[in-house]
């Protein structure tokens, strides 16, 4: 019972959220609709500038995404920011920047996708001539960083365009067979190997040997997918071994020769050139099968792991997380080149068949490379883990190429429908 003196509270009588407000905006463009009749028009038109362009581009990026894939990129890139942070310590500034750097790379991935092979076949020799130029400048006025020659300063931006043609290179020997006679004749095949050992020799001489054999091997691939006659295999695996002994006597640089002989013997100069290996086998092999628990790693979180946050990082997870880290990491990337393959075989056309076919098997050489590097099966390189490792070019780089994956299955839908 209400007290006496206290008046009732009056009920609302409407607002700008009641239904009054909307009666009369609807009765106001009823009239304005009425006095103007083109103004209807005017309005469709205006909703079509501001919305269909939107509604386009996400029609088309659900056309071209493959779920799968993109699920595998995003956990594999998730985990990487989670191993990151604690391999970072301190300098937590890392892991902002690569969180940035994420969505650059996102961002890339969702431009390319929108991007017709076509368009992608027709650019590939600017990509690649833009590409070289780089590299000369490199030469010129690069930047020089722990004693080699590899940046472009811009002042706004630091990057390494030996990077860049990891995609380049393949998207311009894709571009020159797509319309050759398959296999491949002895011509081809030798203007192709031109068309490789071109950037190949620049990155070399920066010095990086490791990204150097990695660029010309992404161009490689393209050649054996293409159809290399086996006659020729077998005269490049004979010619390996005269190849070799000349690198070994007169091309390679001392600490070059130092890092294989280590692999050899990583003991012979444990507080230098084995140094990486055997603090990357301690730290392995102390995480046992469950692994020590995240930024508990002694040897990470100490800092006796050197490049623990870029070339070594999957010493920090084998230490923090185990033998079952480092298997889930393995499965998520055979997820990943699994898939990449499967689109590969399903592009329209040949010259999407031999890139994605590269960019797959590319993948596949990264991650095996440097796991290889760091359990100590093969020579230390500057090989980043893909997805993984601090770094803003590498991760640009790998998103633009599961970019052109996606865009050729785009590609290949448009030709079905």
């Amino acid at each position: 019972m209400r007290q006496p003196g206290i008046p009732l509270p009056r009920r609302s009588q409407g607002g700008p959220s009641g239904g009054r407000w909307l009666r009369l905006l609807r009765r106001s463009l009823e009239a304005i609709a009425a006095t103007f009749p083109s103004s209807r028009l005017v309005a469709k038109q205006v909703k079509s500038f501001l919305f269909y362009p939107l509604q386009r581009l996400w029609s088309l990026f659900r056309e071209g995404i493959d779920p799968l894939l993109l699920v595998a990129i995003l956990v594999t890139s998730v985990f990487g920011l989670f191993v990151l942070w604690s391999a970072s310590g301190t300098e937590k500034f890392l892991w902002w920047r690569q969180v940035a750097r994420l969505g650059v790379g996102l961002a890339v991935l969702l431009v390319i996708t929108l991007v017709p092979a076509r368009f992608l076949r027709m650019a590939s020799p600017y990509v690649y001539g833009a590409g070289l130029l780089m590299l000369v400048a490199v030469e010129i006025i690069g930047d020089v960083s722990k004693g080699a020659q590899r940046w472009l300063d811009l002042g706004v931006v630091r990057f390494q365009p030996s990077e860049l043609m990891k995609l380049a290179l393949p998207m311009m020997c894709a571009f020159y067979l797509h319309n050759r006679p398959l296999p491949l004749s002895m011509k081809d095949a030798a203007v192709t190997t031109v068309i490789i050992l071109c950037p190949a020799v620049l990155i070399f001489l920066q010095p990086d040997l490791g990204t150097a054999l990695l660029v010309a091997g992404a161009g490689f691939v393209v050649i054996l997918l293409a159809g290399l006659p086996w006659k020729v295999i077998w005269g490049l695996l004979a010619g390996a071994v005269p190849i070799g002994y000349v690198a070994w006597h007169y091309l390679l640089h001392d600490y070059q020769r130092g890092r294989i002989l280590t692999l050899l013997d990583p003991q012979r100069d444990p507080l230098g050139s084995g140094y990486h290996i055997i603090q990357s086998q301690i730290a392995i092999g102390s995480g046992g099968v469950f692994g020590k628990g995240w930024m508990n790693g002694s040897q990470a979180q100490l800092e006796f792991l050197p490049e623990r946050t870029t070339d070594f990082i999957f010493a920090v997870i084998g230490e923090e997380f185990g033998l079952i880290g480092q298997a889930f990491l393995l499965g998520l990337y055979a997820l990943l080149i699994g898939r990449a393959l499967f689109l590969a075989s399903q592009c329209a056309d040949t010259y999407g068949r031999l890139l994605a076919g590269s960019i797959a098997a590319t993948l596949f050489v990264y991650v095996f490379v440097n796991t290889g590097m760091v359990t100590g099966l093969l020579p230390v390189v500057g090989v980043p883990l893909p997805l993984i490792s601090y770094g803003g070019t590498s991760m640009v780089t790998l998103m633009a190429g599961f970019g052109i994956l996606l865009s050729m299955r785009f590609q290949r839908k448009l030709i079905r429908s």
